[in-house]
């Protein structure tokens, strides 16, 4: 004798709606039932899908997130080494700057202390007696003075970009460090890895729950419940 099979929910629905025979509001609900239990685990399946498109997605995001700041990181790096430079540069040109001061500042302290010897000549005086003496002693000692002020203001502005240079030879390394360890951290993230961890995690639910829904209907079938 042939199985007649039990008509579908939406068949029962429009069966009960249009007021035809043979239906009952029991039946409805009864084949609803059958019908979302066999819904379940499909719906479970998608939803561990889902979940593991999500982690995987966060992952990917996560990845580019740190590698976007590597680069910047890299990027700075990189200006702060131009930097380095120009401090490096600057300081030796103020060394080449003082050093061009000091030679005019010899050569005009030369050229007064010859005019005064000449004029001492020219009047007859002798140049290492009385007031002679002390106009080319205090000429020699301006120019000392004027010298030690050159090379003192010269040696500090000088030490000042080179302790510039230093400080962005400093930042530059640091931040080649950090972007280092960011784009390591970036390839320590699996985003593959995280969506089967996470369909994993769902799986075993699933398959217990399979199993229970299984035991159950086998315990229905020997009591003889539908």
């Amino acid at each position: 004798m042939a199985q007649t099979s039990t008509p579908s929910f939406w068949s029962q629905a429009g069966t009960l709606l249009t007021g035809g025979d043979g239906v009952s509001w029991k039946d409805l609900n009864n084949t609803l039932g059958k019908e979302y239990g066999n819904m379940g685990p499909i719906l479970g399946v998608s939803g561990a899908i889902t979940s593991a498109i999500g982690t995987y997605y966060a992952a990917k995001s996560q990845q580019y997130q740190l590698e976007s700041q590597s680069e910047t990181l890299k990027f700075q790096a990189e200006m702060s080494k131009i930097n380095q430079r120009s401090a490096e540069f600057q300081a030796q040109t103020i060394m080449q700057s003082g050093e061009r001061q000091a030679g005019a500042v010899s050569m005009k302290y030369g050229q007064t202390k010859g005019a005064a010897k000449a004029r001492m000549a020219a009047a007859g005086g002798v140049l290492g007696e009385g007031s002679n003496r002390d106009i080319i002693a205090t000429t020699d000692l301006m120019k000392e003075i004027d010298m030690l002020t050159i090379n003192a203001n010269t040696v500090r502005a000088a030490e000042s970009a080179r302790t510039q240079s230093v400080n962005y030879g400093n930042q530059a390394l640091m931040q080649g460090v950090s972007a280092s360890n960011l784009s390591a951290s970036a390839s320590s993230i699996s985003p593959w890895g995280g969506a089967a961890t996470s369909l994993l995690g769902s799986a075993t639910p699933l398959m217990n729950s399979w199993y229970q829904d299984r035991k159950i209907a086998a315990m229905a079938a020997r009591m003889g419940i539908e």
